[in-house]
């Protein structure tokens, strides 16, 4: 059986690549801030399919040290991890001269730094393994950038960039790294908002999408998905 981790995971595309995962028979490493929707959600899991583990674990994934003991964690009750997903993340709205003082330091510690140290932290294995698929979910604010939310479209692209970094590095030994690449997406981002929710992606066409990847061939590999409304951004 497979074993997987899901930053983010209780909300949104992360929730859905979760239950997603769950239906294929994949365990589960799940972490979150919030202890009552951690504990409901691996229940929730383990009610799709009994079969599973899951190992769900209170931890601010945005804090270097709670994110490594989550992976500590992970790696210690599963065993070895084959799938990352890299799928924290912070949208705030706003240009770069009116951010706030702590604004990208924020972001850039919820938007990139944990793909970074995740990716260190299990790469060697993956090496070492000559297996294993990396997930790094980006935006299209990664190629094209937002001047309504200059910091995050930053942080995005610098995703984006690791992601092309980790793959050049992980491609001798056989390992995957794809960037998923979604559009105008209904998650909690957009919940204060009056929207017509027929025009945006449902986190679960992102999951789908994710699940397909994962079970191609050995010798291929996604380098990058670009997933929009069909209408265009919103």
């Amino acid at each position: 059986m497979k074993n997987s981790l899901i930053t983010g995971a209780t909300k949104g595309i992360g929730r859905s690549i979760a239950i997603a995962f769950a239906k294929e028979g994949i365990n589960l490493a799940i972490c979150s801030r919030n202890e009552k929707d951690l504990a409901d959600f691996k229940e929730e899991l383990l009610l799709i399919n009994p079969q599973i583990k899951v190992v769900a674990l209170v931890a601010d994934g945005s804090v270097k040290e709670q994110l490594l003991q989550f992976a500590g964690a992970a790696e210690q009750q599963l065993g070895f991890i084959s799938i990352v997903v890299n799928n924290l993340g912070l949208f705030e709205p706003g240009g770069i001269l009116d951010d706030s003082e702590n604004s990208f330091d924020k972001l850039l510690n919820t938007n990139l730094m944990p793909a970074y140290h995740l990716y260190r932290y299990f790469g060697k294995t993956m090496v070492a393994a000559r297996k294993g698929h990396i997930f790094n979910i980006c935006s299209v604010a990664s190629i094209n950038p937002v001047a309504e939310a200059g910091t995050y479209s930053v942080t995005k692209f610098a995703l984006l960039g690791l992601s092309k970094v980790m793959r050049l590095e992980m491609q001798p030994y056989g390992v995957k790294v794809t960037a998923v690449i979604p559009g105008s997406t209904l998650t909690d981002s957009w919940k204060d908002v009056d929207v017509d929710k027929d025009k945006f992606l449902s986190p679960d066409d992102i999951a789908s999408a994710i699940v397909n990847i994962y079970k191609m061939n050995a010798a291929a590999n996604v380098d990058e998905i670009i997933i929009k409304p069909v209408g265009g951004q919103l």
